[in-house]
């Protein structure tokens, strides 16, 4: 950067879901304030710096299950409300494949919004490879709210509600699945994240998950908070805010899981 100006980019924002209004700026504005810094690192790359001071675009990917552009308008007076940006819409109609040409030159961060688990797996299925090396390369934030949170994970979580025909979690939460089924999801960060913790009873699911052995970290997030992760390796740590927690598992010593859960200002090892 030929500014030395240093980026923010390349983070990982993870919100459990949640439309509370007061706490939108908490969940929403890091992940802003890193596709701002994103946005300037960039135009401070090219020549004059041009375009600089103008609010970043963030693309928002929705699964489109007929409603995709009044779930966009939730979104956009979301994250406008939380900072100064422009969301660009991206709607992926149910059963049709992401595009990694939608994240343009102009784009300073991804924004992968909520909805079936399951049909966000498969939109991104083919382009999970090249938009995880996209974000890298280029040093853009990621954020996902619900859906898009578990799609963030090496292993994804993408629903169900039965282990080998008991229950785990309310069935309501099955996400259209009936046992519990875990897919490879972006790899943005190596724990697997499930969502809506305290208000839909996801936690159990996770613990079935890490317990079975199918993954070896799991963090269910509750609605209204977001976990931030950022650092390299063994320094990376995982930081919470909002109204929230988000419950770290692993497994236990001798079986089993252990849990401890992180609520607002609070940090835990991502390794």
């Amino acid at each position: 950067m030929s500014s030395g100006t240093k980026s923010s980019g390349g983070r990982v924002f993870l919100i459990g879901g949640g439309w509370e209004e007061t706490v939108a700026d908490v969940v929403h504005r890091p992940f802003l304030r890193a596709a701002r810094a994103a946005s300037e690192a960039s135009v401070a790359s090219k020549a004059w710096g041009s375009g600089a001071g103008s609010a970043p675009r963030v693309l928002c990917v929705i699964v489109d299950e007929g409603d995709g552009a009044e779930q966009f308008a939730r979104y956009d007076v979301a994250l406008r409300k939380a900072g100064d940006c422009t969301p660009v819409p991206v709607l992926v109609p149910i059963g049709e494949r992401f595009e990694i040409g939608a994240v343009t030159e102009d784009i300073a961060g991804v924004f992968v919004c909520g909805g079936l688990t399951p049909a966000y797996q498969e939109a991104f299925a083919e382009s999970s490879g090249p938009l995880s090396a996209l974000l890298r390369e280029r040093g853009l934030p990621y954020a996902g709210f619900s859906a898009g949170a578990a799609m963030a994970a090496r292993d994804a979580v993408v629903g169900g509600w039965l282990v080998d025909g008991v229950a785990v979690c309310p069935p309501d939460t099955a996400e259209d699945l009936e046992e519990l089924d875990v897919r490879p999801g972006l790899g943005l960060v190596p724990f697997g994240v499930d969502n809506h913790a305290a208000q839909w009873g996801t936690l159990g699911r996770l613990a079935a998950v890490v317990a079975a052995g199918r993954l070896a970290h799991g963090v269910a997030i509750d609605e209204n908070t977001l976990v931030e992760v950022g650092g390299e390796g063994s320094d990376a740590r995982a930081r919470v805010a909002g109204r929230g927690r988000a419950h770290s598992v692993r497994p236990a010593p001798g079986g089993g899981v252990l849990v401890r859960s992180y609520g607002d200002g609070e940090s835990f090892p991502v390794s």
